[in-house]
């Protein structure tokens, strides 16, 4: 069940943001896009990234918004939880989303948008050494997720699936 008395900050598409305990960080849309939280429970510090695509190298655009890609806006989010108090050492992360919204019959690997933004995201948490702890990717289904820092439980909500904690 989704939390509903505390303060709940809502992550945009292309955006990331920021809480410390009791609050909760809430994204939704998340089809191919995958919901990456980064924190450091005994810190009550956690910070939650809505990627959607995986890599900035393919944007032609002089005006770039880096939280849309996982190798800018993973960076960005580690860099801030840092700056705010929050202790490498202790940073572990949970990811959701990466689905297959759309069936193709291509085996083309440009399509897999999902998938591709799943594999950089653990790529990126790989190349800071932070520990991903759980996972909920794949399928072909949109999520909501909202991440407590007062439990460190992540709670999935998948169209057609129900409900599930991490």
């Amino acid at each position: 069940m989704l939390t509903e008395t505390k303060e709940i900050i809502k992550v945009g598409i292309a955006d990331l943001k920021f809480a410390k305990s009791p609050e909760v960080l809430r994204t939704s849309g998340l089809g191919s896009c995958v919901g990456v939280v980064v924190y450091d429970l005994t810190m009550k510090i956690a910070g939650m990234s809505h990627v959607m695509l995986p890599n900035s190298s393919l944007s032609k655009r002089s005006d770039l918004n880096q939280l849309k890609y996982a190798d800018t806006a993973l960076p960005i989010l580690i860099e801030h939880l840092l700056k705010e108090g929050a202790r490498k050492y202790a940073l572990k992360a949970k990811i959701a989303g990466g689905a297959q919204m759309f069936s193709f019959s291509s085996s083309n690997d440009m399509l897999r948008v999902g998938k591709r933004n799943e594999e950089a995201v653990k790529m990126m948490l790989e190349q800071y050494r932070i520990p991903l702890v759980s996972e909920d990717v794949g399928g072909s289904s949109g999520r909501t997720i909202e991440f407590s820092l007062d439990t460190g439980m992540l709670n999935i909500r998948t169209v057609n699936s129900g409900e599930k904690q991490i």
